[in-house]
């Protein structure tokens, strides 16, 4: 079953935000302190996948590029919209934390790195769901400490994940004929470095250092996919 690594990875978040969900009750003074512990551990994390690249003009020309589109587009709007409606189907508006922050926080966090795309194509390819795994038992304690302090919008990203990890797995046949090995890694190489970047960002907003709309950055993954074939191509 090619979707098991993925379907036990959501399963995880699903839980640990569950969990994180009945914690919510700490009081304010001792909730902040642990968001800003919990930011620096994020923007950490953010700059151990940063320095991953070897070549950090394109980390930079695909972020200045994406956050143009972003920009554009108002990504940022349209998911902060998505989030206020499901808070609005599901009654919780202002009370357990804002759904759109934890919505794209938690994809940001879950979805970006290399785990996810290896992970998944070892998945679809051999059947080895041992990588998923264990970042699930990762993902699902970082689900904990984040839907304590961002709500229940963090399970979101437990639904992100799945659809994520499962088009991978599915098409991973495909993906490794079409796309050469040496091609392949260094996209992973990048897009990890780009997204470390993004983390970093949220890792600054969740001590309140910054206000980076990071959800403008996305398109920054697809403009490295394109700079990244560009360069193996020429």
């Amino acid at each position: 079953m090619v979707l098991l690594g993925t379907i036990i990875n959501a399963l995880l978040i699903a839980v640990g935000s569950i969990i994180g969900r009945f914690l919510q009750g700490i009081p304010d003074k001792m909730k902040e302190t642990v968001m800003q512990i919990i930011g620096l551990a994020v923007a950490v994390l953010g700059i151990k996948m940063g320095i991953t690249s070897d070549n950090f003009i394109v980390i930079i020309v695909s972020l200045v590029i994406g956050t143009i589109i972003g920009e554009w587009i108002d990504l940022d709007l349209q998911l902060n919209r998505f989030g206020k409606w499901i808070e609005h189907k599901i009654g919780n508006k202002g009370e357990n934390g804002d759904i759109a922050q934890g919505f794209i926080t938690s994809t940001l966090i879950f979805v970006i790195g290399s785990m996810a795309i290896i992970g998944a194509l070892d998945s679809g390819l051999r059947n080895d769901h041992s990588v998923l795994i264990t970042k699930g038992i990762i993902d699902g304690f970082t689900a904990i400490f984040l839907a304590s302090t961002l709500g229940i919008g963090v399970l979101l990203g437990a639904v992100s994940v799945f659809v994520y990890q499962g088009a991978i797995a599915l098409f991973a046949d495909q993906i490794s004929i079409l796309i050469p090995d040496a091609l392949l890694d260094t996209f992973i190489q990048q897009m990890t470095a780009t997204g470390g970047v993004m983390i970093l960002a949220i890792g600054l907003n969740m001590m309140g250092i910054t206000k980076i709309r990071v959800a403008n950055v996305l398109p920054a993954i697809l403009v490295v996919a394109i700079v990244v074939t560009m360069m193996h191509v020429f």
